[in-house]
């Protein structure tokens, strides 16, 4: 397993093992405080001890080796984790809203104050874990470490609401009686949310979409950088797992010779792969040089 692997994956054990304590206690404390905002954001919590364990077993897979089925590599699963986690969130999100939406209008007793107590150490738990997981996934380009992150940020936005909602109940529970329900309900709209965009950020990358421009651009500059090539006429980029593999069309002297252009080309797929992290494997196709008019 690489390093960057292994990194993503200690990351997610460590986030399985924090979300896990935090449903037990917030599912614990608000079912025995009355509070539905307590419990609604406890059962997201629990929601993400599976996503974490999706996300180890996706990293685990993606890390193995390319073989004679998979000349590209095992990286797809790594992507296809964090689309199983985005439907597993809205999922979640969906089931959240309805419940809550339910107990709208049919409130009993208020909550008891001390349900604001596990919000409260879930949002700087979540907070941190969000800032670690999103700034390692960008390091190293993981989709689902990315989606996983953004799922603890949510769990930050939504601990808010459910501790506004609690907050106000408990501040005036006659006027504000149905406001710990709805923000159960909004919990679970934000959750919902968050799944939508998670599983369109990595179906975008399931169909092969293109780097950005700036990229592009890098890819463009090293090539060009290379002595020999004289243009960098394509470039196609598909994303597996944490890296890219990348074929570029480069344009050299007409007049040299297939043995120095294949040279050029090996110092092209050297360089990329060298001074660009993110590049996995170069394909370069090599072509004669043709003046533009």
């Amino acid at each position: 397993m690489t390093t960057a692997y292994q990194l993503a994956r200690r990351i997610a054990i460590t986030g399985m093992a924090v979300s896990g304590a935090l449903a037990v206690v917030k599912i614990t404390i608000g079912l025995a405080a009355g509070s539905a905002a307590t419990v609604a954001d406890g059962v997201e919590s629990a929601a993400d001890v599976f996503a974490s364990g999706l996300l180890i077993l996706g990293l685990t897979l993606a890390a193995r080796p390319a073989d004679r089925n998979h000349p590209y590599g095992h990286g797809r699963f790594e992507i296809l984790t964090g689309l199983a986690i985005g439907m597993m969130l809205g999922l979640t999100g969906a089931g959240i809203s309805y419940r809550s939406y339910l107990n709208i209008g049919h409130t009993g007793a208020p909550p008891l104050a001390f349900a604001i107590w596990p919000l409260v150490i879930s949002l700087v738990a979540k907070a941190i874990l969000s800032y670690y997981k999103l700034r390692i996934a960008k390091r190293i380009q993981s989709g689902a470490l990315a989606a996983d992150g953004k799922n603890d940020f949510v769990d930050v936005i939504s601990g808010c609401t459910a501790l506004a909602a609690l907050g106000l109940t408990l501040y005036d529970p006659g006027r504000f009686a149905n406001a710990d329900p709805i923000g159960g309900f909004l919990v679970g709209g934000i959750v919902l949310f968050l799944g939508l965009q998670v599983m369109w950020e990595t179906s975008a990358q399931l169909v092969d979409t293109m780097p950005d421009d700036t990229n592009l651009t890098e890819l463009r500059r090293v090539a060009m950088a290379v002595p020999g090539v004289q243009d960098v006429e394509k470039i196609l980029a598909r994303k597996t797992g944490l890296r890219w593999h990348v074929d570029m069309h480069i344009h050299v002297d007409p007049l040299m010779t297939v043995h120095d252009s294949h040279i050029v080309g090996g110092k092209v797929k050297s360089e990329l792969r060298g001074k660009l992290g993110w590049i996995e494997n170069v394909l370069v196709h090599v072509e004669p040089f043709e003046p533009r008019h």
